[in-house]
């Protein structure tokens, strides 16, 4: 009873300071159904977060847009998919979009979500104003998102899209030609031919071309052969 007393004297201000700490949702959902201040607790952790990572975490669409739309200040959200897969789908894309943080998110990773098309991303995209690193490697994706990448992401600086191979030398040349401040960009996987990276560093000679082969194969194409 004394225990219980303690606990309940406890300010709800430093309660949620001890659950941001917690890295596990389980727990934290536990902890929200121990009583009505708890849960106001987990609440006010979760609002003050930065960043939130789902990977190794098996979330499906309605747990993962919950914890999101709680965060307020999130920055940084990754839902790559990893050993044991995190089952977000397009429609869990399109409530996440709804959420408050998502104007303010600058780092996003969709890493290997196979169910995810260009829906869901464009209508993630299409509310991320201040996006600066994106991750859409191991989707499925189109040009379609790129276009949409190049329309709404004009503070991009760093993209990954490993083996994303239905993306053409259209969405890429739309994509660098508009994100000015593209930094790097990885097509390790893509099925775009040479010529295209020797387009893209005409359009921006900085930018970084990963792997590093790609942009050797594009600067020093190899010599002709000559009979002897």
């Amino acid at each position: 009873m004394d225990e219980e007393a303690a606990i309940d004297r406890l300010p709800l201000d430093l309660l949620a300071y001890i659950f941001s700490f917690v890295t596990s949702f389980t727990v934290l959902a536990q902890a929200s159904g121990v009583c009505k201040k708890w849960r106001k607790a987990v609440n006010q952790s979760m609002a003050r977060r930065e960043s939130l990572s789902f990977a190794g975490w098996r979330m499906d669409d309605d747990s993962t847009s919950r914890l999101v739309h709680l965060a307020y200040n999130l920055k940084e959200l990754d839902i790559s998919r990893s050993r044991w897969g995190c089952h977000i789908t397009d429609n869990g894309l399109h409530q996440i979009a709804s959420a408050r943080c998502v104007a303010n998110l600058n780092s996003v990773s969709l890493w290997g979500m196979t169910a995810i098309t260009d829906s869901g991303v464009v209508q993630l995209i299409s509310r991320t104003s201040s996006l600066q690193h994106l991750n859409i490697g191991g989707t499925f994706i189109t040009d379609e998102s790129l276009f949409a990448i190049a329309e709404r992401c004009h503070h991009l600086k760093t993209i990954g899209m490993w083996c994303c191979r239905h993306v053409t030398e259209r969405g890429l040349l739309v994509l660098v030609n508009k994100c000015r401040k593209l930094e790097s960009i990885n097509l390790w996987g893509t099925r775009v031919p040479v010529d295209c990276f020797i387009a893209l560093l005409t359009i921006s000679p900085a930018l970084q071309i990963k792997p590093i082969q790609l942009l050797l194969n594009a600067q020093n194409p190899p010599p002709l052969l000559h009979a002897v």
